[in-house]
C-alpha cells in the first residue's frame, strides 16, 4: 500500500509490487547509499530465523547502513559477559541432571518457556530453586525461595554476594589462582559491599544476602540462570551481568557438570553453529561512513537527517527504541519509509510512505537454530495474496538497484543448504535440507557439549575470568565490577518492562492484531504495589496515567504484591511506553566495540515516573 495524503492519516491506496519497487529504487538512487538504513525486527517471525544474514548481505552489497539489532534485546548482557569471559553456557539439560542450587537471575518462562520441563525435573530431583526478580512471575511457583528486589539493583546484590563468599573464606582458592585474573584487586574492592550496604539498595535483607551466598557458595554444583534481557535494559545494565559472573569464578563452579551459567537468550553451549552464508563478502559502505550499531547514534542519525531512506523490516521502531518521541522526531526527516511487516503498527500508521505484505514464518521454509539442536521448519501454508518472502523482496529489489550477487542461490533450500554446510553427518557429508526431512526434520548439533569451559578457557583476553579488566579500562569503563547508583530525580516510583508469556515486544500490532491475545493482553496493564497504590488513591482497574519530565501515557493498575513497594512495572511493546523512558547510552561510543561481535549500543529502557489517577 502507498500512503496517501499526509503522514500520520493513516490513509492508503493499492499499490504493486512494481510501482513499490520503482518508487524504493528512485529514492535509492537520488541519493547516496550510506543515507539509506536498515532495520530489522528481532524475532518477528516476518525475517526468519536467518533474515539478520539475508539482509547483512543486501546491506554490505549496498553499501547502505545495517544494524545490529540484538542492541534492543540481549547484547547488553552479552557485553558485561563477555568483559568478564563468560559467554558460553551450560544446557537446559545439564541443569535438570545435574544442579543442586539453581538461581534463576531475572529468568522468567515467558522469556525461556523452554526452561520449564527441565526446572521441574531438577526440582523432582531435589534441587533448590531461588528465584531472584524485580517481581514475581510464573517462575515464582516453582521456586523454594523468591528474593525481590528494586529494578537496577542487580550489581549491588552480586557484590555484596561476592563479599560474604571472600570475607567468610567459602570462595575456591585453586580454581581462582589457576584460573582468573584480578582476584587481589577485586577482593579489596568489594570489601565495601557489604550486605547492609546492599540492603539499602536493594530491599532485600541482609541475613537473606548472607545465606543465600552460603547456600550458593557450598552447594555445589550450583547453576545461575540469567534472564535473556530485561535484566540488563537499564541505564547502567551492563554492570550485572558484569558482577553476576564472577560467582560462579569465585566457587569454580565454571566447567563442571550442573555448574556455571545456564542457558539464556542470546547465548549457546558449546558446539558447532550454523555457517555464515556471507562468508567472502565485503562491506562497501566505507568504516567512517557507517552509523555504529548503537542506539543513541541511530537516533542522533535520524534526528540529524543523515538518512533519506529506511526499510523496516518487520518492525515497530517507535516501540522497540527508548525514548519514542526523539526517534519520532527523527522519522519525520526521513524522506522514504518502507515498512515490510505482518501487520501494520504505530511506526507504520503513523510515519510509512509504503506498506508491503510480508510472508509470516508458517509461509516459507527456513530452518531454526537452538541450544542443542537444528529443526527444520517446512513451509505450512501458501502465501496469503501479494505476501513476498523476505529472500524475495530483497532480491528482486537488489537486482533493480544492479547489485550483484545478491542472491546465487538457485532457490531457498540451496540457500540453507548452504547455513547448513558446517553440520557433518556421519559419513562426513554436510547436512542438507533433504538429509533434515529424512531424519524427522531435527539435528544434535556437532561438538555440542552440555558444560561449558571443560577446558577452562574463557572468552578474554588472557583466556582467563577476569575479575579486573584491561579492556575495560582502556576505553574508560570501571575495570573491576561495580555498581552505579541511579542519578537524583523528582520522580518517586522506578519504572521497568518486560516479557509475558502472552505477548512478545510489539509484534502483531502489540498482541492486538491476533483475536486470542487480545483478549489476554487488552489494554497495557501496569502493576504497583499496595502500599503505592494506596498513597495515590489507586484502585485495580482504575485508568492511571504514567508521567515524567519526557512524556506520558495511560494504562489499567493493577494493584499487587508481585512488585514491591518503589517499583512498577508493564510489560513492554506497549504504544506510548518508551515516551517516559531516557535513550541515554548505557555504554559510551568508544567502548561499544570491544567485545566481539557483541556491540555495547544499548540505551536505557528504565525510568523514574509518577503515577495518578487518570
Amino acid at each position: 500500500m502507498r500512503r496517501v495524503g499526509e503522514r500520520g492519516e493513516d490513509r492508503w491506496e493499492p499499490c504493486s509490487w512494481d510501482e513499490a519497487y520503482a518508487l524504493i529504487v528512485e529514492s535509492i538512487q537520488q541519493t547516496r547509499p550510506e543515507r539509506v538504513g536498515i532495520w530489522r525486527g528481532h524475532g518477528s517471525g516476518t525475517t526468519g530465523p536467518l533474515g539478520g544474514a539475508i539482509l547483512a548481505r543486501f546491506g554490505m552489497l549496498g553499501g547502505f547502513q545495517n544494524w545490529n539489532t540484538s542492541i534492543v534485546c540481549w547484547a547488553m548482557g552479552g557485553y558485561g559477559l563477555g568483559l568478564t569471559g563468560a559467554l558460553k553456557t551450560h544446557t537446559k539439560e545439564d541443569m535438570a541432571a545435574n544442579s543442586r542450587t539453581i538461581v534463576l537471575w531475572g529468568a522468567t518462562l515467558a522469556s525461556q518457556p523452554d526452561l520449564g520441563p527441565h526446572l521441574v525435573a531438577a526440582r523432582k530431583r531435589g534441587a533448590y530453586v531461588v528465584q531472584i526478580d524485580t517481581r514475581r512471575t510464573e517462575v515464582s511457583s516453582q521456586a523454594d525461595e523468591v528474593i525481590l528486589l528494586q529494578p537496577g539493583s542487580d550489581a549491588a546484590m552480586a557484590l555484596a554476594l561476592a563479599h560474604v563468599i571472600i570475607e567468610e573464606g567459602l570462595h575456591d582458592r585453586e580454581f581462582v589462582e589457576r584460573h582468573t585474573l584480578g582476584f587481589a584487586q577485586f577482593a579489596e574492592h568489594v570489601r565495601q559491599y557489604t550486605p547492609e550496604w546492599a540492603s539499602a539498595i536493594t530491599g532485600v535483607e541482609p541475613g537473606v544476602i548472607r545465606e543465600l551466598a552460603r547456600r550458593y557458595a557450598t552447594t555445589k554444583p550450583a547453576m545461575i540462570v540469567l534472564g535473556g534481557s530485561s535484566i540488563f535494559k537499564h541505564q547502567h545494565g551492563w554492570e550485572p551481568a558484569r558482577a553476576i559472573p564472577c560467582l560462579p569464578a569465585l566457587t569454580g563452579q565454571f566447567g563442571i557438570a550442573g555448574g556455571g551459567l545456564g542457558q539464556r537468550h542470546g547465548a549457546s553451549p558449546e558446539s558447532v553453529g550454523l555457517a555464515n552464508p556471507n562468508a567472502g563478502i565485503k562491506q562497501k559502505l566505507p568504516a567512517e561512513q557507517a552509523i555504529p550499531s548503537h542506539m543513541t547514534s541511530i537516533a542522533e542519525a535520524l534526528g540529524n537527517g543523515q538518512l533519506d531512506v529506511l526499510l523496516l523490516l518487520g518492525s515497530n521502531i517507535l516501540s522497540s527504541f527508548s525514548d519514542s518521541n526523539d526517534v519520532a522526531r527523527g522519522l519525520e526527516r526521513t524522506r522514504l519509509i518502507v515498512s515490510y511487516d505482518l501487520f501494520m503498527n504505530e511506526t507504520s500508521r503513523r510515519y510509512a510512505d509504503l506498506v508491503l505484505p510480508a510472508t509470516a514464518w508458517l509461509e516459507t521454509i527456513g530452518i531454526k537454530q537452538t541450544a542443542t539442536h537444528i529443526y527444520l521448519m517446512e513451509r505450512a501454508l501458501q502465501p496469503e495474496g501479494e505476501c513476498r518472502p523476505l529472500t524475495t523482496f530483497t532480491r528482486q529489489l537488489g537486482e533493480r538497484l544492479g547489485i550483484d550477487n545478491i542472491y546465487p542461490w538457485k532457490n531457498d533450500e540451496e540457500f540453507l543448504n548452504t547455513a547448513l554446510a558446517t553440520q557433518k553427518t556421519e559419513d562426513g557429508h554436510s547436512l542438507t535440507v533433504e538429509e533434515l526431512r529424512r531424519r524427522g526434520g531435527y539435528w544434535l548439533k556437532n561438538g555440542l557439549s552440555h558444560i561449558a569451559y571443560q577446558d577452562h578457557q574463557f572468552h578474554t583476553p588472557s583466556q582467563k575470568i577476569e575479575f579486573w579488566s584491561e579492556r575495560a579500562q582502556e576505553v574508560g569503563l570501571p575495570p573491576l565490577p561495580t555498581y552505579t547508583a541511579p542519578a537524583g530525580t523528582q520522580y518517586p516510583l522506578r519504572f521497568s518492562q518486560g516479557r509475558t508469556l502472552t505477548a512478545f515486544h510489539a509484534f502483531f500490532d502489540e498482541g492486538q492484531a491476533l483475536p486470542t491475545l487480545a483478549r489476554v493482553n487488552p489494554a497495557p496493564e501496569l502493576w504497583i504495589n499496595p502500599q503505592d497504590a494506596d498513597k495515590r488513591q489507586i484502585e485495580s482497574g482504575a485508568t492511571v496515567v504514567i508521567s515524567n519530565q519526557r512524556g506520558q501515557f495511560t494504562a489499567r493498575a493493577n494493584v499487587t504484591t508481585d512488585v514491591i513497594p518503589g517499583a512498577v512495572w508493564m510489560r513492554d511493546g506497549w504504544s506510548g511506553v518508551n515516551r517516559v523512558t531516557s535513550g541515554a547510552p548505557v555504554i559510551p561510543l568508544n567502548a561499544n566495540d570491544i567485545v566481539p561481535n557483541i556491540p555495547g549500543g544499548q540505551a536505557a529502557y528504565d525510568a523514574w515516573v509518577e503515577v495518578n489517577v487518570s
